[in-house]
């Protein structure tokens, strides 16, 4: 079957994480339509304008494989298959079949460009598409649209991980061939994922040792903000059911902990600290970044960006919060600093993000009390 691609397929390294191979492929145009980009979205949609051209690659000689590899990701979104004569540079046309979007996708003003498509978002999003297809068995297409978002921002994490400059003034400097991972097994599980591999690395008396088989749970880096109102010297804790102590048998699985959320795909921390922070407490806070640090590196990895939240905290003692949309039902106490304390020596605060975060205020709070203070005081 041969396939003319107009979107973010004409990006080789896409093209290989989705169908397998490069392919055979050569520009083409489609008359009569126009390449637009997607509303809520950073792949562009392809409707009928007349006119209009699209520019894009004529794919050809596609396998009945490669074809049932895109067609899980069309699916997903509803795009249909359709005939449609392609031209070549040459001139001459060519029969081939075009994925066409859904009739309620609508597009956007201004042009779509692939170049800066696959400067911001492109190899995040072809190193998705691999994770996507080392699934053993596949996601049919109505799970992989819910799973889509997921696979982007395990694959963001991972790209931030690489540019991450930390000091090595202590701990060894790792090198290149330190460390070997071998023999990946299939991830397990739908929302995160739980991943099997054989590793060996170097020894600190210079040997090696391995393989040795090991698992990891592949969560999502995620920021973490405890709102903090240097003034009244009080803070906001969140309230809600966990899952980790309910499976571990807490016979309480409430916890309190900070305001915390996953980082969406493309987005800074930053941004996801102050979303999350309007999401779950409705609050407006200036971010103060205390630590960044991976909570459990022997067997997850989860990465969090730890922030103080400043801000004036309302007159209330405790108030619901959270998305209805993303089914969170929250309870959000404000209470002063002391008494949060109080709770974390108690052991009634058993998370680890909200006991730094906590500690780090009771360290840090009259400098935070002084620089806030009124100029009048």
């Amino acid at each position: 079957m041969n396939i003319f691609v107009y979107g973010t397929l004409r990006d080789e390294a896409l093209r290989i994480a989705v169908s397998g191979i490069a392919g055979d492929v050569t520009p083409a145009r489609l008359d009569g339509y126009s390449v637009q980009p997607a509303v809520g979205d950073v792949a562009p949609m392809i409707t009928q304008v007349p006119g209009c051209t699209a520019q894009g690659l004529l794919w050809r000689n596609l396998s009945a494989a490669q074809i049932a590899r895109m067609t899980l990701f069309e699916d997903a979104y509803d795009y249909t298959l359709t005939s449609v004569p392609v031209t070549l540079t040459d001139g001459t046309t060519h029969l081939a079949q075009v994925w066409l979007p859904p009739a309620q996708l609508q597009a956007a003003q201004g042009e779509w460009s692939l170049a800066d498509w696959q400067e911001n978002y492109g190899a995040v999003t072809a190193q998705a598409a691999r994770a996507v297809f080392a699934q053993d068995p596949l996601p049919a297409p109505a799970d992989l649209r819910w799973q889509w978002p997921m696979f982007l921002k395990r694959a963001w994490a991972q790209a931030q991980a690489a540019v991450t400059d930390r000091p090595n003034a202590l701990r060894y400097a790792a090198q290149a061939g330190d460390v070997t991972v071998s023999d990946r097994a299939a991830p397990v599980g739908r929302f995160f994922k739980m991943q099997g591999f054989d590793v060996s690395h170097r020894r600190f008396d210079g040997g090696h040792q391995g393989p040795l088989p090991r698992e990891v749970l592949v969560g999502i880096d995620a920021a973490i903000v405890l709102p903090y109102d240097p003034v009244r010297g009080r803070v906001v804790l969140v309230e809600q059911m966990r899952m980790g102590p309910l499976e571990r048998g807490d016979p309480n699985p409430w916890m309190l902990e900070p305001v915390a959320g996953m980082i969406d795909a493309f987005e800074t921390p930053e941004q996801a600290a102050l979303r999350e922070t309007q999401e779950e407490a409705g609050l407006d806070v200036t971010l103060r970044h205390v630590t960044s640090f991976y909570p459990s590196p022997g067997n997850a990895t989860d990465y969090f960006y730890c922030y103080i939240g400043l801000c004036d905290l309302p007159d209330v003692n405790r108030y619901a919060g959270g998305l209805e949309s993303e089914q969170e039902d929250l309870r959000l106490h404000v209470l002063p600093l002391d008494d949060a304390l109080a709770f974390v020596q108690s052991g009634e605060i058993a998370a680890g993000p909200c006991v730094t975060l906590i500690y780090w205020l009771a360290l840090n709070r009259d400098a935070l009390r002084l620089e806030f203070a009124p100029a009048d005081a």
